[in-house]
């Protein structure tokens, strides 16, 4: 419904010769913004858009004062600056009532008298109720508090609490009301981009600790094993995803890794794959490994999913004291590969394994015993790549032979550690014509000579 907008005043600050106050009879569009008025001098003059993206030299200011006559004396508002074609807008608001009416996204300074009333519910004691409920109603417009001279004290304490600047009544002349308003819009206009650039930097500081849970440093002290791991989330500018890995040495010289990719690839998957990777570093130094650990995952990941559709696939490997040997559990994840010393790569056995975590609630993981051999390594991986194509869009998928085929290639090149796997997350890329559109990670374990 249009809403009455009395006594505005367009007010140019081309010059004291051609300042021109103009009463017009104005209709405001509380949907769009839109301000038309039409007056002696003024033509039709119509404003559309938000307080902070109009252009900066025309300029709307709303005035709450406890004035009878209902408009603020000012014979002249002059740019500071002595810029040509510069519009100041007046709206006035004798009540905080009116003021509410009048705050359109449009405006971009609100000039708040201090002697207003207090409003209904304030505390009586409490001379800027007027400019507290002035903030509250405008948090993204700048304000201006207006004040005698002998109120020095209580003008201070109204930037203090929120307002850009204070001005007194006594001394204010078009000049200074003209400085101010453009001070006090820029500042908000400050202040709105740091508290953005604060909020992006809390963001990145939250992104970051929750990527350096969910790509943890491992626990290999006292190892001989060569650890090495490679990430890349499948969103775009993303910092993590879905996908978790982690290893560490228990007491008794067993080594344990895992890789596990929760279904989807945002941040909420990305929280639950810490909970996970978490959960799992704390059972196995309790000691459980196999179908036991495995079970207590899938509680797990029954009580902190956000759905019954969220499951999530692991695959957990156990590597004995003296390196020759592991033991495989599989829950609906790809098989590792394993390529002795000068020996091609192969998938280990994996036909014994388990479903996904979260699918089947009395579900078993049976442990399968695998023969490493003297010298290895160990290639732990997630689906998504493999998932990826071999000739761009449209093409066949990589899938698991042509992914063993891939990295026979690269350590034929004699590639080994980050290197091999830089190179393998470089040719999926490129095989798949661009970035891969799952999260992928790659984590390899080496044991480069024979004990016993």
């Amino acid at each position: 419904m249009p809403v009455s907008v009395p006594r505005q005043r367009i007010v140019s600050a081309a010059g004291p010769c051609d300042t021109a106050a103009v009463d017009a009879t104005a209709a405001t569009d509380a949907g769009t913004g839109t301000v038309t008025g039409a007056g002696t001098g003024a033509g039709t003059s119509t404003t559309t858009g938000t307080g902070t993206d109009r252009d900066r030299t025309d300029l709307t200011l709303l005035v709450v004062e406890d004035d009878p006559a209902g408009a603020l004396a000012v014979p002249e508002l002059l740019d500071a600056a002595g810029a040509a074609g510069t519009r100041i807008r007046i709206r006035t608001a004798r009540n905080l009532t009116e003021a509410e009416r009048l705050l359109t996204d449009d405006v971009h300074c609100v000039l708040v008298d201090l002697s207003l009333p207090v409003p209904r519910g304030a505390a009586d004691e409490d001379p800027l109720a007027p400019l507290r409920h002035i903030l509250r109603l405008a948090p993204r417009h700048a304000v201006l508090a207006l004040a005698p001279s002998a109120d020095a004290g209580l003008a201070a304490e109204a930037v203090r609490v929120g307002a850009q600047d204070h001005l007194f009544r006594e001394e204010l002349d078009g000049r200074l009301l003209s400085r101010a308003i453009r001070y006090a819009v820029e500042r908000k206009r400050n202040d709105a981009a740091k508290v953005k650039l604060a909020e992006s930097r809390l963001r990145a500081q939250e992104n970051a600790r929750l990527e350096r849970g969910l790509l943890p440093t491992p626990l290999l002290e006292g190892s001989d094993l060569r650890f090495a791991a490679s990430y890349r989330p499948g969103r775009s500018r993303a910092l993590l995803g879905g996908d978790f890995y982690d290893v560490v040495r228990t007491p008794d010289g067993t080594v344990h890794a895992m890789i596990g990719d929760v279904c989807g690839h945002g941040p909420d998957e990305a929280a639950l794959g810490v909970e996970l990777r978490i959960a799992w570093r704390a059972l196995t130094f309790a000691g459980l490994c196999g179908d036991e650990l495995l079970s207590t995952l899938q509680q797990v990941l029954e009580h902190e999913r956000e759905s019954e559709e969220i499951f999530a696939t692991l695959c957990t490997v156990d590597i004995a004291p003296d390196g020759r040997r592991a033991g495989l559990c599989l829950a609906g994840h790809p098989a590792p590969l394993v390529a002795q010393h000068g020996g091609t790569a192969r998938l280990l056995p994996y036909e014994d394994g388990g479903p996904a975590l979260g699918l089947l609630p009395r579900a078993r993981w049976p442990r399968r015993q695998v023969e490493l051999g003297g010298a290895w390594s160990l290639l732990l991986y997630t689906d998504g790549l493999i998932e990826g194509r071999t000739a761009g869009p449209g093409s066949p998928r990589l899938g698991q032979d042509g992914m063993v085929d891939m990295i026979n290639r690269q350590l034929t090149g004699g590639l080994r550690g980050e290197a091999l796997l830089e190179a393998a997350m470089a040719e999926a890329r490129a095989l798949n014509g661009g970035e891969l559109t799952d999260d992928v990670a790659l984590l390899a374990l080496e044991r480069g000579g024979a004990r016993g």
